[in-house]
């Protein structure tokens, strides 16, 4: 039996650097950094290797990765059908991240999390259009040259005085989870034998931009763009030489404007779902205050996942960072502004030792998200 392996990732949204695959019991990796430099910790790559064997992987700069704390009681996860994903037995030990392999197949896919490839996203968006409350928008391109796309969703264009709900999810192209909660959104948005989805679009017009950052999704990025730019840190001063994503984002909100906005993220961190506002913002007031209580409210009736116990500590009056997009939205449009996060880990208060936080779990966050809106929505008329 031979102890080599290969490690492949050269391919949509792959990132490692092989070191040493010559033993299969000491493996070790290392993650590329995103451009620039600044962030890393998102890995996903294929092994090819002896079925039945045992393999030990080491990703020998795991400690110097981006949130270091994240790697406390995490597990990565693997598919050998790339459908169904599951967790492997992983320690962080001496700086580095461990992952025990049995092999069961010749080759499987090692992941952060459950990878979301850019081609599934273009198959999303050719599906959706297809249903008659869909329009979809190529806003322009981003700095690869890939078209950077909004969907409408609207029962009747006609209306004109329809709340505007704009929700934008993987900003951070890592954040993978982000985008298997679009497709629960969709799911149960675009559902017409569903009466919360009906009552939403009776009400409102949803702009759903599903994958903030396409380049950084291809490139195997962590947080950044092209030019290893934060995204989630552009909102005040967007350009379209550094972060046309955002700046066609905001311009077209500038046009049709916004009512209510959601953005979806994943934390390495926190093993929960939370929801970061606005309290920090300037034109935070009471009338804010009232509605974000509801909309939690709604969302916790809607949702056995979410939480409101464990989270960011909320920002001082007057002083949220206005980089960010949820406050800068909140506070530009004087609207209702959230920051949803999952876990990469699990949820602490549901643990599932087989898959954790898994893509399922996030579709389904994204039906129940769909629904809190729709009750939201009906609560404030």
């Amino acid at each position: 039996m031979s102890d080599s392996v290969t490690i492949n990732s050269q391919f949509d949204g792959g990132n490692i650097e092989v070191i040493d695959s010559s033993d299969r019991n000491n493996i070790q990796l290392a993650i590329r950094p995103d451009e620039g430099g600044e962030f890393f910790q998102w890995f996903n790559f294929k092994l090819s290797g002896e079925p039945g064997a045992l393999h030990q992987l080491r990703i020998t700069n795991a400690a110097k990765a981006s949130y270091v704390d994240g790697w406390h009681d995490y597990q990565a996860v693997a598919s050998y059908d790339r459908q169904e994903w599951f967790r492997l037995p992983t320690r962080y030990h001496n700086g580095e991240l461990l992952i025990d392999l049995d092999l069961q197949a010749p080759q499987i896919q090692i992941a952060y999390f459950a990878p979301y490839s850019l081609e599934r996203h273009f198959d999303l968006l050719a599906e959706c259009q297809s249903h008659p409350y869909v329009t979809l928008e190529t806003l322009g391109q981003t700095l690869d040259g890939r078209d950077f796309s909004l969907m409408k969703i609207s029962s009747d264009d006609k209306v004109t005085n329809k709340t505007k709900v704009w929700v934008t999810a993987r900003q951070h192209p890592g954040e993978t989870m982000a985008q298997w909660w679009v497709e629960g959104f969709l799911q149960k948005l675009l559902d017409p034998d569903c009466a919360r989805s009906r009552q939403l679009l009776e009400r409102a017009d949803v702009y759903l931009v599903a994958n903030m950052n396409p380049d950084g999704s291809h490139r195997g990025h962590l947080r950044t763009n092209a030019k290893g730019v934060n995204l989630n840190r552009e909102w005040q001063t967007p350009s379209m030489a550094l972060s046309p994503e955002v700046f066609l984002t905001i311009e077209k909100m500038k046009q049709v404007g916004v009512d209510f906005y959601l953005d979806v993220h994943g934390d390495e961190g926190l093993p929960y779902v939370f929801i970061a506002g606005g309290e920090g913002i300037p034109a935070w007031n009471n009338d804010m205050a009232k509605e974000q209580a509801c909309f939690l409210d709604m969302l916790s009736l809607s949702s056995g996942e979410f939480q409101t116990k464990e989270g960011y500590p909320k920002d001082k009056p007057g002083e949220a960072n206005l980089t960010v997009a949820s406050n800068w939205v909140g506070n530009h449009f004087n609207c209702l502004a959230n920051t949803l996060e999952m876990p990469f880990k699990d949820n602490a208060n549901l643990p599932d030792s087989a898959s954790g936080w898994s893509l399922e779990r996030s579709q389904q966050l994204g039906e129940d998200c769909a629904n809190a809106i729709s009750l939201f929505l009906q609560a404030k008329s």
